[in-house]
């Protein structure tokens, strides 16, 4: 059976949206696959690493009565073939036994193919939903970029390479921690719903922020007791989530404020950005020096080889000089993941961690232990 598609971003464009969860090397040839199923005019690719499913759908008006296609077929090859055919242009799909045969112009390729039957799909009919609630999508994406830098990655407490999200009463809070840093952040929910506890790793968060829309296109969040989905646009992303007890992380963030600043979140920014230039990809420690006096903060950082760099910011501020010393990557990326004009800079104590608030929302915190020297 020949199918034909007339623009071949018709399949790259949905391709390139489930392929992000696909891993490069795995003991299972199938995973590397994309699940294709076409009939009645819809396209389907699934991919899936055993703890994410990735599925997407597309209607497809021209294929209605070109008959069916149902297979597995690399991902990354079928990817690599598209991207380097023209935009715009046709390409025919055979099946023929264990190989798909593509065709674009003078351009052929011959892909192995792996049955669909020994595809693994994620069971989702043996748990009941436990709560279902609504985002707008752009909404679901920022707060999710604005705590996910704060997440472990290969910690060996489990629960926390991931992203916590914790509903009380109307109130959705979300919650990342590799404990030298905190990034909390909340959004107020149209309903009300028991209180839950759903942690979501890290992969399915990553590929969260990477897929989700600029737009208040909904974004549906459905929690089951071992899994959670994700339903937006034409994507279903459906995941594990990870077992275990989030830390108490509301005992990590200040209450008090001794000493406190607002200043220019870009300023801040821009300045730590020139004075990293000075640090290699071998400098394990990448420190930055802050020093606050009345109406200055004075940063300056120095690598192995002694090499120095030093800015100066003008600002808001009477009290105390501070001295302290930060991780200038955890710094940037907190910076870097928000969209405020201004941050307030809070400290309980001279040598303490530093809180980041927003002057105009109170539902967002990031906790920024310092380093010593």
């Amino acid at each position: 059976m020949k199918l034909t598609i007339t623009d071949r971003n018709l399949l790259f464009e949905p391709l390139q949206t489930v392929s992000g969860i696909v891993e490069r090397r795995h003991t299972l040839p199938i995973l590397l696959n994309t699940l294709i199923d076409i009939r009645d005019g819809k396209l389907t690719l699934v991919t899936t690493d055993l703890e994410i499913e990735a599925e997407v759908s597309s209607g497809i008006p021209e294929l209605e009565n070109q008959g069916t296609l149902r297979t597995t077929v690399s991902v990354r090859k079928l990817q690599d073939i598209l991207r380097a055919l023209p935009a715009g242009t046709a390409i025919e799909l055979t099946q023929s036994e264990n190989r798909l045969q593509i065709v674009s112009g003078k351009s052929r390729f011959s892909l192995q193919l792996l049955p669909a039957e020994d595809f693994p799909r994620m069971v989702r009919d043996n748990e009941p939903c436990r709560i279902v609630y609504t985002l707008p999508q752009q909404t679901l994406k920022k707060h999710l970029q604005q705590v996910a830098h704060a997440m472990a990655q290969q910690d060996l407490r489990y629960y926390l390479n991931g992203l916590l999200l914790l509903i009380e009463d109307n109130r959705l809070t979300l919650a990342a921690t590799d404990t030298h840093r905190l990034g909390v952040t909340s959004i107020m929910l149209d309903e009300r719903f028991e209180m839950s506890e759903t942690i979501v790793p890290r992969k399915t968060v990553l590929e969260l922020i990477r897929q989700l829309e600029d737009s208040d296109r909904p974004a549906v969040i459905e929690i089951y007791p071992k899994k959670i989905c994700f339903r937006f646009s034409d994507v279903v992303l459906f995941s594990k989530v990870v077992s275990g007890k989030f830390l108490d992380f509301k005992r990590a963030i200040p209450q008090t404020s001794a000493f406190q600043f607002d200043i220019n979140r870009l300023d801040f920014l821009h300045a730590l950005q020139r004075t990293a230039v000075i640090y290699s990809g071998n400098d394990l420690f990448r420190n930055v020096h802050l020093n606050i006096t009345s109406g200055k903060l004075h940063i300056s950082a120095r690598n192995k080889e002694q090499e120095e760099a030093q800015e100066e910011i003008e600002i808001v501020y009477s009290n105390e000089t501070i001295d302290t010393s930060f991780n200038i990557v955890y710094l940037m990326e907190v910076l870097n993941n928000l969209d405020s004009e201004q941050i307030r800079c809070s400290f309980e104590s001279m040598q303490s961690a530093v809180l980041i608030t927003l002057p105009d929302n109170d539902q967002f915190r990031h906790v920024l232990m310092p380093m010593r020297e």
